[in-house]
Order: structure tokens, then C-alpha cells, then sequence
């Protein structure tokens, strides 16, 4: 039986386990690690201390789908929506641009529910807290260290953490890229902005005609989310909860501040936009450092690693994406 690792447990990965689990022709051995304590990566959703039925999606908002992506797409959609992970977004959200065809979708459950939906699928063994830190090829196998535990081999490696994580990795994985591949990995940048989650008491209320609203005139908040209210689980017995978005430019002056001072930060333009909020009873201040792509040089730099190590080691292999 193959040894299949998979480094991340965001949507890449979960979906890149289910598809292996799907197109397998031979029993496979699936393992995920996260360096995370959850599910998500990029898409977590997280829930009040005081009170875990009361959550906030603090990275991605909801899902927009292009038509062209709705038609190539189309049976992930249809399964999610079936499955009633995901339903379509009928709150208002102010300031959102909506381009001719696009459907835009939110999870009930908190955005993670997809990555779980996919992870559940897949049958694979999860470990989260594990960070790799290096990976040697060891008797036509991969040798995958982390943090914590000894090294283990595995057949196929597939690498889903952003690029510059991938770059720091130790071991024999540096000789595999070629100079002018890794300036192009080198050269892949990414957004970087703060998340703030605020938990509210039960039966508080948020006096706002909105779900969600774009900021266009703050230089700290760029989109705010009564996160509740967009996903359509407004319930009397749990309190609501808001979400805020820094913008970009924000967030890289201040990516090597304490979250505490960036927190207070956050606090202040809020009050400015909203000044009758009341106190939240749980915070949860989130640094994205790579918060978005640009995906072109992405695309560019990682199918060039993708195929020139599969094709120095057709097995075992390693891909990244």
C-alpha cells in the first residue's frame, strides 16, 4: 500500500486528498499535517470561548464562482450545495462588485465545513501541531521531518503550504529545484492584512441594514462582516459575531507588530465607522502574513517545480501546489 503525505489542511489539500481517494486505482495510505491546531488554512472559522456555537469565518468571506468556473466546476458545486455546505449568499453585502454571471455562495456551518467535507471524504489520518522542517530522499523514499516526532517515509509527497514556507524546508528537497526555478519561486509575493473576530452575548444586537460592507475610505478596515447574519443562522441563543478585514497596506506596516497593539489598532477605526458597538464578551485577532497570491507568477513557478521533480523521481514523487 502506497504512503501518501500531504502537507496542509486548507482547501487545496483537503480536496487534493478526496480526488486521490477517488482516482485511486490501488489502496492508498492518506495522511494530512497541519502546523495548525485546526482544519482551514486559509478558510478557518473559529468559535467563542464562552460560548462554541457562536463562530466567525476569519479568513475567506464566501465563494464567488465565474461562469466558467460554475460549468468546469460544476459537480463540486453541485455536491457541496447538495450536501448543504453551501448555500447561495442572499444577505446584502454593500459595496461588493458583482460581475455579469458570478454566483457567490456562503457555508452555513463556517467556511472550514468544506475543508472537513473533503478531509471526511478522503479517510485520511490527520495530525495537526506538526510543522515540517525537512525532507530527504531516503532508500527511493521520502523522509519527512517536523518539529515534533521522529521522521517518516512516505511514498508521494504533496506539498500545499504557501511558497515561501515551502523555501524554507531543509534537506535534500533544495537540490531539486534548479536556480532559475527557485528565483521564480522566490520572486511568487504575496498580500499579507489582520483579521479580528468580536463575539457578542446573546440577544445583542447590531443595528445595521447590512451582512457585510466594503470600507473604501478607512486606511486600516477594509471589510466588515456580521458574520452571523451572512450566513443566515441568526438565533436568539447565540450571540452575534462580527468579523473585520484590514486592508493590505495596513496589514504589511504593521505584519511585525504585537496582536495586541494591532488588535487596539483595529479597535480604534472601528468605533470611528461603527461608534455604537457594544463590548464583545471574546476576541480573536488573526495576522494573515500570506494572505493572498498573485497568481500568475504562482502558477508560473510552481508548475515548473511540479515538473521537473516528477520528472527526476516518477517514484517515489513530490508535488507542490
Amino acid at each position: 500500500m502506497a504512503r501518501v503525505l500531504i502537507v496542509g489542511a486548507g482547501l487545496t489539500g483537503s480536496l487534493c486528498a478526496a480526488l486521490l481517494r477517488r482516482a485511486a486505482s490501488r489502496p492508498l495510505h492518506l495522511t494530512v499535517w497541519d502546523k495548525a491546531e485546526d482544519p482551514g488554512g486559509r478558510m478557518p472559522t473559529i468559535s467563542c470561548t464562552h460560548n462554541p456555537q457562536c463562530t466567525a469565518d476569519l479568513g475567506a468571506q464566501y465563494i464567488t464562482c465565474a461562469p466558467y468556473y460554475a460549468k468546469k466546476h460544476r459537480s463540486f458545486y453541485d455536491e457541496l450545495l447538495a450536501h448543504g455546505i453551501l448555500k447561495p449568499l442572499t444577505s446584502p453585502i454593500e459595496g461588493m462588485v458583482v460581475k455579469e454571471g458570478d454566483c457567490n455562495f456562503v457555508a452555513p456551518q463556517g467556511v472550514s465545513s468544506i475543508i472537513k467535507h473533503y478531509l471526511k471524504e478522503s479517510g485520511a489520518d490527520i495530525y495537526f501541531r506538526q510543522c515540517v522542517t525537512q525532507i530527504n530522499l531516503r532508500n527511493d523514499k521520502w523522509e519527512v521531518s517536523s518539529e515534533t516526532g521522529p521522521p517518516e517515509q512516505f511514498d508521494l509527497l504533496v506539498l500545499t503550504m504557501p511558497v515561501p514556507q515551502i523555501l524554507q524546508l531543509q534537506g535534500d528537497i533544495v537540490n531539486l529545484t534548479s536556480e532559475c526555478q527557485r528565483q521564480q519561486l522566490e520572486s511568487v509575493s504575496y498580500s499579507s492584512r489582520y483579521a479580528l473576530g468580536l463575539f457578542y452575548e446573546a440577544g445583542t444586537k447590531i443595528d445595521v441594514p447590512w451582512a457585510g460592507q466594503y470600507i473604501t475610505s478607512n486606511p486600516c478596515i477594509r471589510f466588515i462582516s456580521i458574520d452571523n447574519k451572512k450566513r443566515n443562522i441568526e438565533s436568539s441563543e447565540v450571540g452575534p459575531s462580527l468579523v473585520i478585514h484590514t486592508t493590505v497596506p495596513f496589514g504589511v506596516a504593521h505584519l511585525e507588530h504585537r496582536l495586541e497593539d494591532v488588535q487596539e489598532l483595529i479597535f480604534q477605526q472601528l468605533n470611528s465607522i461603527l461608534p455604537s458597538l457594544p463590548q464583545p464578551v471574546d476576541t480573536k485577532c488573526q495576522k494573515w502574513r500570506y494572505s493572498q497570491s498573485l497568481y500568475g507568477n504562482i502558477c508560473k513557478s510552481i508548475g515548473s517545480l511540479s515538473s521537473a521533480v516528477s520528472l527526476r523521481h516518477l517514484n517515489p514523487c513530490i508535488f507542490t501546489f
